[in-house]
């Protein structure tokens, strides 16, 4: 878990290089309704939870560089005991100080009446713009108000889109956000192994991802993202989510799963034969996929550009698939045409964090941005052979993802989700045991 401690350097970082003359508004987010008076459950948004660690809803951090009186000041809830009987407790005024390390704490309720006062001789106010239409407004009514009230006063004069400093703070990892990334990685690889050992012919694919919720629940955590669990031809379908069709006895199962751990994500993925052993040409596809795999990892290191082990893989992959003779041609050829996009349709990688898309710009000055420490990304090369006139039948609806969540380091990658076999002989002996 991350200590209140590192939620205040991150508030404490981020005004620094917002400047004196700043003033940082961000909000929670909103309750969801689902249907009826049902909710969705609850997930903060990750900008909000990387700068506090509340996860509550109807809350604003204001952040005042400079302001005597506290520069951390938190808007939320106060204690409601019959509130709290029907929904749970809350962290409260008191709580906001001494649990989160905030200077000050007001009621949500006093937003109104209170912010516009914080802005008075602030040149710039940094915010998630287009997020929040309803936060959007507020601050504008709250800039105006100010210089309504107070003619000549000096107020706001721009509001200042926060992502360019926020994502870019969030995109290298501390120690503590590595040791809840592994954790992560841990659970949704154990989830990950046991549906493997559990697939079997005559099996549902709602099956499988009833194995995967079963490994998250009992350690605490939610899901990251509704994972895919597509068999056979479903495979090619890159964001197959209907997961319940029956397996195909001689067919691939990929699955593309990870949980969350104190909101930090995982994402693994694995392709297996629901009956434990691979036919000649998936095999064939297979050695393809891995070998590109193990070509992109190893460019994942710092002072390599982003795009290094994207491009590791597509080579890679293209070179299998003309010796397969899916390809025609040579491999400068089929690069430069691009040819392998027909079975090989997206990017290797992308970063991981609080979000399973995370935060951080790829590239810089329209150039490919180099790794750093801390850095995490993942990597997942894959085929998608859907069929076609001029493709041998043996070769026809075959889906192949690997995907493994990578950690720059010094020298070495560090692989997060290694605990879950990729060879094809563990992949063999893991699902007989």
């Amino acid at each position: 878990m991350i200590k209140s401690e590192e939620f205040t350097r991150r508030r404490r970082r981020l005004m620094e290089e917002a400047g004196n003359e700043a003033l940082i508004v961000l909000a929670a987010a909103p309750e969801r309704l689902r249907n009826g008076d049902a909710f969705y459950p609850y997930r903060q948004d990750s900008d909000f939870l990387y700068l506090t660690g509340l996860d509550e809803p109807e809350a604003v951090l204001v952040l005042r560089p400079g302001r005597e009186s506290g520069e951390q000041i938190l808007f939320l809830r106060e204690r409601d005991p019959d509130r709290e009987r029907w929904d749970g407790p809350r962290l409260g005024l008191d709580g906001a100080i001494e649990a989160l390390g905030m200077d000050d704490a007001f009621p949500i309720g006093d937003l109104d009446e209170i912010l516009p006062a914080m802005m008075e001789g602030c040149d710039r106010i940094y915010h998630l713009v287009g997020k929040d239409a309803q936060l959007d407004q507020r601050i504008i009514g709250w800039r105006n108000r100010l210089r309504a009230e107070q003619r000549g006063s000096h107020g706001p004069g721009e509001i200042v889109a926060l992502e360019p400093l926020l994502h870019e703070q969030r995109l290298i990892k501390s120690r503590d956000e590595i040791r809840c990334m592994r954790r992560a990685a841990k659970i949704s690889a154990t989830a990950v192994t046991r549906a493997m050992q559990a697939c079997r012919p005559g099996m549902n694919e709602t099956e499988i991802m009833a194995e995967l919720f079963y490994e998250y629940t009992r350690n605490g955590c939610p899901s990251a993202y509704l994972p895919i669990v597509a068999s056979g031809a479903n495979a090619c379908v890159l964001h197959y989510i209907r997961n319940d069709q029956p397996l195909p006895d001689d067919g691939l199962l990929l699955i593309d799963a990870g949980c969350e751990f104190a909101g930090y994500a995982a994402d693994i993925s694995r392709t297996f034969p629901v009956n434990g052993q691979f036919s000649g040409p998936q095999r064939d596809l297979y050695d393809v996929v891995l070998a590109a795999q193990h070509a992109a990892i190893d460019r994942v290191r710092p002072g390599e550009p982003f795009e290094a082990f994207h491009e590791a893989a597509v080579a890679t992959l293209t070179r299998g698939l003309i010796d397969l003779g899916l390809l025609d041609g040579s491999l400068d050829e089929n690069l430069e045409a691009g040819h392998y996009r027909r079975f090989y349709m997206h990017k290797t990688g992308h970063w991981l964090g609080l979000d399973v898309h995370d935060v951080g710009d790829y590239r810089i000055d329209e150039q490919s941005r180099l790794l750093e420490k801390n850095m995490v990304t993942t990597v997942e090369p894959g085929l998608y052979i859907d069929g076609g006139d001029d493709i041998p039948n043996h070769f026809h609806n075959i889906g192949i993802r690997i995907e493994d969540d990578i950690r720059v380091t010094d020298d070495e990658p560090e692989n997060l989700t290694s605990a879950v076999p990729t060879g094809p002989e563990d992949i063999k002996a893991l699902m007989r045991s």
